[in-house]
């Protein structure tokens, strides 16, 4: 009984991924407590503000630190349910970009999903290639507690950022059948780490920071003043709450996806949120001298503060490996992640030699091309290391904005056609009612303001060393995406493509586009491509 249900349940999302035009080729195998921890595993908060922890360390600190948290926690919150209701009526693996072409008012529809699919694979890409430098980072700086005569260099984190690429491009080629047990045992080793670790500062540290420190005295190593520094400050809350949508981009490999996909991603902020506050007012209490711990020889605030609250290089190699396999691990969710993306992309012919990039190996069933472009592409952004010191700090900018563009513009298409009367009425479980509206504008707003804020330089005066280049990469980016389109996108691009049986089983367009197609009564799909319908001018 329970495997026919299974396969009822199977086919029911096959059936809704065949109405958007598209055949099921990937495996369904994640259920929700395999998709919440694979999510947690790339959200996973805690850790991710404690390998940023340099940013709010220098640019506000605690204070900053704190308060930031708590308020893009609760704006956040607002992008994630409407994205989570996006996602249950449209449970497909080109999340944004997909939802944008369905959303959006006709005469721009494919332009902006087009731009938004852009931005999506830029900031999926740049965070796997940022969680690479931060499991380089946790291991070298072990490397450095352990033999305090050696000295980290760039080159040394770069090519271990390579490494941890290469072994995640591994696991999602010969072992993607392990990623849901995987996600599930990642789940229960990063929330049994998390209180490890907030235990044992607690417990041993003796030298406590007061109250003071923690929730009201401003730091600044920035340069800047203190406005602007507390401005800075938004970066590390900013990436620590990132990557929820993870669970959109693996909807179809994932069984009930319109309900289990939702709840994964509003989940996953609840729990980001909260272990994340934890963690970060135990560590703040346990900092101990500012400067020193921003200047650390380990190259990682955190590590310095796990030994100065243990005492004990033995001791603080244990926490940090608790949290460098979570980081190991999150390697291949967003590997995964950031190949399932350009798999849709190039499925909708939005990537050069999309033909290849699109194809599923039969076998494994997983896009073996596009994970091996995923995994070329954060190798790439990693050895801008190489070029500049701020090169982390760069790369950590650019997937946090190519994010939060990203999710901005579902919520602006949806605020749009509301007020242009193009509306859709959602009809998938996962419902917001007349709330979807206001969360949609309070989420619009606050990924705008971020967006903008991610391009500012961190530190003052500014030179060539020290510059934010985000705005340069994203510029380059905004200009390829500019190209391709008037090359080849604005021709051959389609997006996902709402089919309608009406009736006497004529086969038409959501936008009423028919293909003239009699089924019969039956539903059948058909791709469209109607190119003449664009965002831009024709070149």
């Amino acid at each position: 009984m329970a495997e026919t249900e299974v396969f009822s349940k199977t086919l029911h999302e096959d059936a809704v991924l065949e109405k958007m035009g598209y055949q099921q080729e990937l495996k369904r195998s994640f259920g929700l407590l395999g998709m919440i921890g694979f999510s947690f595993s790339i959200v996973t908060s805690w850790t991710a503000l404690g390998g940023v922890l340099i940013v709010g360390v220098e640019s506000g600190g605690p204070p900053v630190m704190i308060y930031s948290w708590i308020g893009i926690s609760i704006v956040t919150l607002a992008v994630a349910y409407s994205m989570a209701e996006m996602c249950s009526a449209y449970p497909v693996a080109g999340g944004q970009y997909s939802w944008v072409a369905i959303l959006a008012p006709p005469s721009v529809a494919r332009g902006l999903s087009w731009i938004t699919g852009w931005f999506m694979i830029t900031g999926i890409l740049a965070m796997g290639a940022t969680n690479n430098f931060i499991g380089a980072n946790f291991i070298l700086g072990q490397a450095n507690l352990a033999n305090p005569d050696y000295t980290i260099e760039r080159w040394h984190t770069v090519l271990l950022a390579y490494l941890i690429a290469l072994m995640a491009t591994a696991v999602n080629i010969w072992g993607p059948h392990l990623l849901d047990k995987i996600s599930r045992g990642i789940l229960i080793w990063n929330i049994v780490s998390f209180f490890v670790v907030v235990v044992t500062i607690l417990a041993c540290n003796d030298h406590k920071q007061p109250a003071s420190f923690v929730f009201k005295d401003f730091q600044n190593f920035t340069g800047f003043g203190t406005a602007f520094t507390a401005i800075l400050g938004l970066l590390q809350s900013a990436f620590g709450m990132c990557c929820y949508d993870a669970p959109a981009h693996m909807t179809e490999e994932m069984n009930n996806a319109q309900k289990e996909g939702p709840r994964a991603i509003v989940l996953s902020v609840y729990i980001g949120a909260f272990t994340g506050f934890i963690f970060l007012i135990s560590v703040c209490f346990c900092i101990g001298d500012i400067e020193s711990t921003a200047t650390s020889t380990t190259g990682v605030p955190l590590i310095q503060i796990f030994y100065d609250s243990t005492n004990s290089v033995v001791g603080t190699c244990i926490l940090s490996s608790l949290i460098a396999v979570i980081v190991l691990v999150c390697a291949n969710a967003l590997l995964a992640e950031g190949s399932r993306s350009l798999y849709a992309f190039a499925r909708d012919h939005g990537l050069p030699f999309s033909h290849i990039f699109s194809q599923v190996e039969p076998k494994k069933q997983v896009p073996v091309y596009a994970i091996l472009l995923a995994a070329a592409f954060q190798m790439a952004l990693n050895s801008i290391y190489f070029g500049t010191l701020t090169g982390f700090n760069t790369v950590v900018s650019i997937a946090t904005e190519g994010f939060y563009l990203s999710y901005a513009m579902p919520l602006f298409v949806r605020i749009l056609a509301r007020f242009t009367g193009n509306a859709k009425e959602l009809d998938g479980p996962y419902k917001l009612g007349p709330y979807g509206i206001v969360l949609n504008i309070i989420g619009f707003i606050f990924l705008l303001f971020a967006s903008i804020t991610f391009n500012f330089p961190t530190v003052n005066p500014v030179d060539q060393g020290n510059m934010n280049y985000t705005s340069a990469a994203i510029g380059v980016i905004a200009f390829v995406s500019l190209v391709t389109w008037i090359t080849t996108g604005r021709k051959r691009f389609t997006g996902p493509e709402l089919v309608l049986v009406h009736e006497g089983g004529s086969v038409m367009g959501e936008d009423g586009r028919g293909g003239g197609v009699d089924v019969g009564g039956t539903v059948e799909t058909k791709k469209a491509l109607d190119v003449e319908q664009s965002a831009f001018p024709a070149a």
